[in-house]
Protein backbone atom coordinates (compact mmCIF):
# COMPACT_ATOMS: atom_id res chain seq x y z
CA UNK A 1 0.00 0.00 0.00
CA UNK A 2 0.98 3.64 -0.78
CA UNK A 3 4.33 2.47 -2.81
CA UNK A 4 4.44 4.12 -6.10
CA UNK A 5 5.64 1.14 -8.26
CA UNK A 6 6.74 -2.86 -7.87
CA UNK A 7 8.00 -3.30 -11.27
CA UNK A 8 11.94 -2.37 -12.46
CA UNK A 9 12.46 0.47 -13.83
CA UNK A 10 12.32 0.14 -18.23
CA UNK A 11 14.64 2.79 -19.43
CA UNK A 12 13.94 2.61 -23.47
CA UNK A 13 11.58 5.46 -23.94
CA UNK A 14 14.28 7.71 -22.12
CA UNK A 15 17.28 6.57 -24.39
CA UNK A 16 15.61 6.97 -27.29
CA UNK A 17 14.17 10.19 -26.48
CA UNK A 18 17.43 11.60 -25.34
CA UNK A 19 19.34 10.30 -28.51
CA UNK A 20 16.49 12.06 -30.69
CA UNK A 21 16.76 15.20 -28.81
CA UNK A 22 20.46 14.75 -29.62
CA UNK A 23 20.06 14.24 -33.33
CA UNK A 24 22.36 10.74 -32.78
CA UNK A 25 21.87 7.59 -34.42
CA UNK A 26 22.46 4.12 -32.75
CA UNK A 27 25.45 3.77 -34.64
CA UNK A 28 26.94 6.86 -32.99
CA UNK A 29 26.00 6.10 -29.71
CA UNK A 30 27.07 2.49 -30.03
CA UNK A 31 30.21 4.14 -31.11
CA UNK A 32 30.64 6.41 -28.32
CA UNK A 33 29.84 3.69 -25.46
CA UNK A 34 30.96 0.36 -26.93
CA UNK A 35 27.91 -1.03 -27.11
CA UNK A 36 26.18 -2.57 -29.95
CA UNK A 37 23.77 -1.65 -32.34
CA UNK A 38 21.56 -4.52 -31.77
CA UNK A 39 22.14 -4.17 -27.82
CA UNK A 40 20.61 -0.49 -27.96
CA UNK A 41 17.59 -1.19 -29.92
CA UNK A 42 16.88 -3.52 -27.51
CA UNK A 43 17.55 -1.20 -25.01
CA UNK A 44 14.91 1.40 -26.59
CA UNK A 45 12.41 -1.01 -27.34
CA UNK A 46 12.76 -2.34 -24.00
CA UNK A 47 13.52 -5.90 -24.91
CA UNK A 48 16.82 -5.62 -22.69
CA UNK A 49 17.52 -3.93 -19.56
CA UNK A 50 20.85 -2.95 -19.20
CA UNK A 51 23.12 -3.22 -16.74
CA UNK A 52 24.37 -0.33 -14.33
CA UNK A 53 27.50 0.04 -15.92
CA UNK A 54 26.45 -0.67 -19.84
CA UNK A 55 23.55 2.34 -18.74
CA UNK A 56 26.25 4.55 -17.17
CA UNK A 57 27.76 3.96 -20.61
CA UNK A 58 25.14 5.06 -22.69
CA UNK A 59 24.44 8.10 -20.36
CA UNK A 60 28.00 9.02 -21.53
CA UNK A 61 27.58 8.27 -25.38
CA UNK A 62 24.07 10.85 -24.84
CA UNK A 63 26.14 13.22 -22.75
CA UNK A 64 24.18 12.97 -19.28
CA UNK A 65 23.83 10.85 -16.57
CA UNK A 66 22.39 7.26 -15.24
CA UNK A 67 20.68 8.83 -12.89
CA UNK A 68 18.86 11.30 -15.43
CA UNK A 69 17.77 8.55 -17.58
CA UNK A 70 16.37 6.50 -14.60
CA UNK A 71 14.50 9.61 -13.54
CA UNK A 72 13.34 10.09 -16.88
CA UNK A 73 12.11 6.68 -17.31
CA UNK A 74 9.84 7.07 -14.71
CA UNK A 75 6.62 9.08 -14.20
CA UNK A 76 6.22 11.84 -12.02
CA UNK A 77 4.48 11.16 -8.57
CA UNK A 78 3.79 13.74 -6.12
CA UNK A 79 4.62 10.87 -2.89
CA UNK A 80 6.99 8.09 -3.71
CA UNK A 81 8.60 5.71 -0.71
CA UNK A 82 11.90 3.83 -2.03
CA UNK A 83 12.07 0.98 0.60
CA UNK A 84 16.12 0.18 1.61
CA UNK A 85 14.93 -3.72 2.10
CA UNK A 86 13.13 -3.45 -2.05
CA UNK A 87 17.37 -3.18 -2.82
CA UNK A 88 19.12 -6.93 -2.98
CA UNK A 89 20.83 -7.89 0.34
CA UNK A 90 24.93 -7.47 -0.25
CA UNK A 91 26.66 -9.63 0.69
CA UNK A 92 29.82 -9.54 3.51
CA UNK A 93 32.42 -7.81 2.60
CA UNK A 94 31.66 -5.89 -0.70
CA UNK A 95 32.43 -7.19 -3.72
CA UNK A 96 31.32 -4.62 -6.71
CA UNK A 97 30.24 -0.98 -5.68
CA UNK A 98 26.85 -0.44 -5.61
CA UNK A 99 24.39 2.49 -6.66
CA UNK A 100 20.76 2.83 -5.30
CA UNK A 101 18.53 5.91 -6.39
CA UNK A 102 16.66 7.28 -3.59
CA UNK A 103 14.18 9.25 -5.85
CA UNK A 104 12.51 7.94 -8.72
CA UNK A 105 10.92 9.81 -11.24
CA UNK A 106 11.78 12.88 -13.07
CA UNK A 107 11.81 15.47 -10.64
CA UNK A 108 13.54 18.41 -9.61
CA UNK A 109 16.21 16.72 -7.58
CA UNK A 110 17.98 13.39 -7.39
CA UNK A 111 19.33 11.82 -4.74
CA UNK A 112 21.34 8.63 -4.59
CA UNK A 113 23.43 6.13 -2.58
CA UNK A 114 26.37 4.95 -3.53
CA UNK A 115 28.07 1.74 -0.69
CA UNK A 116 31.53 0.52 -1.56
CA UNK A 117 34.11 1.37 -3.95
CA UNK A 118 33.99 4.59 -6.67
CA UNK A 119 35.64 4.95 -10.19
CA UNK A 120 38.48 6.99 -8.67
CA UNK A 121 39.66 7.73 -12.52
CA UNK A 122 36.12 9.15 -13.75
CA UNK A 123 35.67 13.09 -13.47
CA UNK A 124 32.41 14.68 -13.01
CA UNK A 125 31.55 18.08 -14.04
CA UNK A 126 27.26 18.62 -13.25
CA UNK A 127 25.02 21.66 -14.76
CA UNK A 128 23.65 22.62 -11.21
CA UNK A 129 24.56 22.16 -7.33
CA UNK A 130 24.63 18.86 -5.48
CA UNK A 131 25.47 18.06 -2.09
CA UNK A 132 27.69 14.95 -0.96
CA UNK A 133 27.00 13.79 2.48
CA UNK A 134 28.98 10.30 4.19
CA UNK A 135 26.80 8.40 6.10
CA UNK A 136 29.87 5.88 6.55
CA UNK A 137 33.51 5.19 6.05
CA UNK A 138 35.43 8.14 4.22
CA UNK A 139 35.71 9.64 0.66
CA UNK A 140 38.90 11.35 -1.23
CA UNK A 141 37.62 14.06 -3.23
CA UNK A 142 39.31 16.28 -5.91
CA UNK A 143 37.62 19.33 -6.63
CA UNK A 144 38.77 22.66 -8.36
CA UNK A 145 42.75 21.36 -7.70
CA UNK A 146 42.59 20.66 -4.60
CA UNK A 147 42.11 17.24 -2.41
CA UNK A 148 39.64 17.19 0.54
CA UNK A 149 38.85 14.19 3.06
CA UNK A 150 35.53 13.29 3.88
CA UNK A 151 34.73 11.49 7.40
CA UNK A 152 30.97 9.91 8.38
CA UNK A 153 28.78 13.46 8.83
CA UNK A 154 30.88 15.32 6.52
CA UNK A 155 29.54 16.98 3.26
CA UNK A 156 31.07 18.38 0.64
CA UNK A 157 28.75 21.19 -1.53
CA UNK A 158 29.72 21.66 -5.24
CA UNK A 159 28.20 24.31 -7.24
CA UNK A 160 27.12 23.42 -10.67
CA UNK A 161 30.14 23.26 -13.21
CA UNK A 162 32.78 22.00 -10.73
CA UNK A 163 35.00 19.42 -12.10
CA UNK A 164 35.54 16.97 -9.58
CA UNK A 165 36.26 13.11 -8.93
CA UNK A 166 36.07 11.19 -5.56
CA UNK A 167 36.66 7.65 -4.12
CA UNK A 168 35.72 5.87 -1.54
CA UNK A 169 39.17 5.83 1.04
CA UNK A 170 37.64 2.97 3.36
CA UNK A 171 35.92 -0.43 2.44
CA UNK A 172 31.99 0.18 3.99
CA UNK A 173 32.10 3.93 2.57
CA UNK A 174 28.33 4.83 1.85
CA UNK A 175 27.75 8.29 0.44
CA UNK A 176 24.61 10.10 -0.38
CA UNK A 177 24.95 12.61 -3.28
CA UNK A 178 22.29 14.84 -3.52
CA UNK A 179 21.74 17.11 -6.81
CA UNK A 180 19.54 19.66 -8.65
CA UNK A 181 18.67 17.28 -11.62
CA UNK A 182 20.29 18.42 -15.37
CA UNK A 183 16.93 19.21 -17.07
CA UNK A 184 16.25 22.18 -14.21
CA UNK A 185 17.75 25.15 -15.58
CA UNK A 186 18.96 26.97 -12.37
CA UNK A 187 19.91 30.50 -13.10
CA UNK A 188 22.26 32.27 -9.78
CA UNK A 189 21.08 35.55 -9.01
CA UNK A 190 22.05 38.18 -10.83
CA UNK A 191 23.58 41.61 -9.08
CA UNK A 192 21.52 44.35 -8.02
CA UNK A 193 22.07 47.44 -9.38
Amino acid sequence: MGDHKEQPLRVGAAVRRRRRALDLTLAVVSERSGLSVPFLSQVENDRARPSRSSLEKVADALRTTAVELLAAADPACSVDVVRADAAEPLPLPLPQPRTRSLVRGHHQMHASEFTGEHDAGREFRYRNDQLMYVADGAVEIEAEGRAYRLGRGDTLYLTGGVRHRWRAAESDTRVIVVAVAEHIEAVRDRPRR
